[in-house]
């Protein structure tokens, strides 16, 4: 049967960590003003999160990247000038530096006490942010057939997001350190594939009745049908410290599930990889990055990054430019060539160290310039 082509509406969640500026550590608890005056000038559309020391916020449903782009930049303009009042900043990036993950406090409200008490100890190290990014679609069993194809992309967005390479002062090695803490909670990681939507909902069903969750809010996969909205969330990524990356990566989810949907009346599908193989490059983005390569499983070897990523902006041009977002999706060169915030971040580290600076200090300069580059072009 036909399936009318969806709107590809857009909405972008965004997680910020909060910072004392003069110490550059987290705050253990966010004051009340700071929520209350948020709440009365952006109307809904900021949040608390699990932390304390968390801000969410949304943008509202936008018709393009172009609007959602000045409705994000709005959010981190006002939760920074919120902030600023009380001597806080507000930092876009997946790890905090040096946070010490087993001071923080989770926010008093019943959900969380309840995640707390179900998650134990795995919760706790939960000292991360992300983003994700909602995409409508309203026909059902398309939103399923959509998620089952475009899972193949995401270790792609993953490495183009990377915010997170130091945890509790030290330098772990990987570009997406939130990957590997995020993972240790259950229902996460890749979905599995799913006939349809009434298969997807079988399997939620058991879950649901089995008691181990109230709803498929609880389900997070690195991808999956919203469910408070008719849309496929993006839940994989780190949060981009630079706001034109977060929307280059938004313009190119976007662009991939129209591209897949004009597969798709043609007749064709993408090839479904097995979860092991995409695993593999997940591993590789949250290893390495933009600056590392993934196995293109049709040739059974490995690609540098910066040729796959040229190969999908071919791939989608046709639907960039329907959806007016070609110039962001291009954008994803200049992540490849300048690096992402993960990367930016060690330069700033490595750099404060060669100039005579004790780790500590480094870490803290790495906080300075997060400050900075999270309202840089809002």
């Amino acid at each position: 049967m036909a399936v009318d082509r969806p709107t590809f509406t857009v909405g972008i969640e965004e997680e910020y960590l909060i910072v004392d500026r003069e110490s550059r550590d987290l705050v253990r608890d966010l004051p009340d003003e700071v929520l209350i005056e948020c709440e009365e000038r952006l109307a809904g559309q900021v949040s608390p999160e699990f932390l304390r020391s968390q801000i969410e916020v949304g943008t509202k449903v936008s018709n393009t990247l172009h609007e959602a782009r000045d409705d994000l930049a709005m959010l981190r303009r006002t939760i920074a000038e919120v902030t600023a009042k009380h001597g806080l900043a507000p930092i876009a990036s997946s790890t905090h530096p040096f946070a010490d993950w087993v001071q923080q406090r989770h926010t008093d409200k019943e959900r969380y006490h309840m995640l707390a008490r179900d998650m134990a100890g795995i919760v706790r190290r939960l000292v991360i942010s992300g983003m994700h990014v909602h995409v409508m679609i309203d026909d059902e069993d398309l939103r399923i057939d959509l998620m089952n194809q475009v899972v193949y992309f995401l270790p792609h967005l993953i490495a183009l997001s990377t915010s997170s390479p130091f945890w509790a002062g030290e330098n772990t090695g990987l570009k997406s350190y939130r990957t590997s803490v995020f993972r240790s909670l259950p229902r996460t990681g890749l979905p599995d594939e799913f006939g349809s939507w009434a298969d997807y909902r079988r399997h939620v069903g058991v879950l649901i009745d089995a008691g181990v969750i109230e709803d498929a809010t609880k389900l997070w996969w690195d991808i999956r049908p919203s469910d408070r909205y008719p849309t496929l969330e993006l839940r994989c990524t780190d949060i981009c410290t630079s706001l034109d990356d977060g929307i280059a990566l938004a313009s190119i989810y976007m662009s991939l599930l129209s591209m897949l949907y004009r597969r798709r009346t043609h007749n064709q599908r993408w090839r479904i990889y097995s979860r092991t193989l995409i695993d593999e490059n997940t591993w590789r983005a949250q290893r390495y990055g933009v600056r590392g390569s993934m196995i293109d499983f049709g040739l059974s070897r490995l690609v540098p990054f910066e040729d796959l990523i040229e190969e999908i902006i071919e791939l989608v041009r046709e639907d960039a430019e329907e959806l007016d977002c070609l110039a962001e999706v291009e954008h994803a060169r200049t992540i490849v060539a300048r690096g992402t915030s993960a990367h930016r971040q060690l330069e700033t580290y490595n750099k404060a160290i060669e100039s005579g600076a004790s780790p500590e200090e480094a870490t803290k300069e790495i906080v300075d310039w997060l400050i900075d580059e999270t309202v840089s072009g809002v």
